[in-house]
């Protein structure tokens, strides 16, 4: 009897030390995968984020911020300002930064799972497959961006929620949203926590003190504090396009329908739906759970970008990840979510970062802050992120809605459609 309780003890090591190998090995092989992406400069590298490295560098590093030349937030500037001072090359910098922010996003979805599925295989499996999600793979090693930034402080603000420590919850969804206004879009999710006291009110101020307490580096430095303070206010009027080849709602719009009319009700339409939903969990005073509370994260992620006018392909990103822990947490009902929205958003991805670079019609076009030969390159209105076309024609643009990315729009209901439909059947089990 004596020898069987040390035989499994043994075994159990073996298990996990034999886990501990594959996944050690499965990583490294995600991340290699993006090194060999790491020379591929996007358009908006080009156009943006070099640029504002080369203002950083050539206005004395941390001192160039207190100039306005970037529609980013000042903790991404940070960074880029500390790059300055390293020998790394800028482009490697840049996606390094990224890259490390996806590994700490895979060790929240990791956490997360895990609450739902202690040891065995699902909490790295889920990991992984964050890890080698395309939209995850190409935002970061390919293209260059920094959703993985916010969205890793997202998952850690859910990750403490579920674990009953709301404080920390709140400094991480703070971080969240200093990096990137897109956090918000899981914000409805702290207002049903408040109302039904899983979250304590007093915790909540935490969220802008945190972003307000790192806009001081950038104040110390000189920034004016207008300037700080409606950087967001600045990004969300850069563009007046129903949808910037987000696969939302609005690709099932007409080609020329009037912007100007249909994005304030979009904007109070979006809000009426979410404070609806918010309302009908709250009223109906359902038990809060684990599952529950990732599934009301996952359908704000997913859902307020689909109804939202203006929205970029990249705002789903949030949505992507959160899928793939819901259909961890409910795999019956919600497995096949994520496969969808990767079919809904990849194509979108490839599209802005393989662009045909063709103005309407088939007539070449000039894509903004790609200088012309012989000309100067030209920032977008109001520093938004671009890119646009133009040169084809008066009033053009490459966001018209067209069959492709109806299509990708349709993909993109399906699955916010499956997610309502599973939430709404978990809440009415209480």
């Amino acid at each position: 009897m004596s020898a069987d309780i040390e035989v499994v003890p043994s075994t159990n090591r073996k298990n996990a030390f034999r886990r501990r190998g594959l996944l050690a090995a499965a990583v490294a092989v995600a991340v290699l995968a993006r090194v060999f992406m790491f020379d591929h400069q996007s358009l908006d590298y080009i156009a943006f984020i070099k640029r504002w490295y080369d203002f950083i560098a050539a206005n004395g590093g941390f001192g160039a911020l207190k100039h306005s030349f970037s529609d980013y937030n000042v903790p991404y500037l940070y960074l880029l300002a500390a790059l300055t001072h390293t020998p790394i090359p800028v482009l490697a910098g840049v996606k390094i930064i990224s890259v490390a922010f996806d590994l700490v996003l895979a060790f929240f979805v990791y956490r997360i799972v895990a609450l739902r599925r202690p040891g065995g295989w699902l909490p790295p499996v889920a990991a992984l497959v964050v890890l080698l999600l395309p939209t995850v793979a190409t935002n970061s090693a390919l293209w260059g961006q920094a959703d993985a930034i916010y969205a890793a402080f997202s998952l850690g603000g859910i990750y403490f929620v579920l674990r009953r420590r709301p404080w920390l919850a709140c400094v991480f969804f703070g971080l969240a949203l200093a990096f990137k206004l897109q956090a918000v879009f899981v914000f409805p999710l702290l207002l049903v926590l408040a109302l039904r006291k899983w979250l304590p009110w007093r915790a909540l101020p935490v969220v802008p003190a945190v972003v307000l307490l790192l806009d001081v580096p950038a104040l110390l430095a000189g920034a004016p504090l207008k300037q700080l303070l409606s950087i967001y206010v600045q990004q969300a009027g850069s563009y007046q396009a129903l949808s910037l080849r987000a696969p939302s709602i609005y690709q099932f719009f007409p080609a020329g329908a009037d912007a100007a009319v249909i994005r304030p009700i979009g904007v109070a339409v979006t809000g009426l739906v979410v404070l609806g939903l918010v309302a009908a969990v709250v009223l109906r005073r359902a038990t809060l759970n684990p599952a529950r509370i990732v599934l009301m994260a996952t359908v704000s992620a997913i859902l307020v970008p689909f109804l939202l006018p203006s929205m970029h392909e990249r705002y789903f990103y949030l949505g992507e990840v959160l899928t793939v822990v819901a259909a961890c947490y409910l795999p019956r009902r919600l497995w096949y979510v994520p496969v969808l929205v990767q079919g809904a958003v990849f194509p979108a991805y490839l599209d802005v970062l393989f662009p045909k670079g063709m103005g309407k019609g088939g007539q070449p076009g000039m894509i903004i802050g790609q200088a012309p030969p012989g000309g100067v390159a030209t920032p977008p209105p109001g520093g938004g992120r671009g890119p646009v076309i133009m040169g084809g024609g008066p009033g053009t643009s490459m966001y018209e809605p067209t069959l492709e990315y109806r299509i990708l729009a349709a993909l993109m209901a399906l699955a916010v459609i499956s997610v309502l439909c599973t939430a709404w059947r978990e809440f009415r089990r209480s």
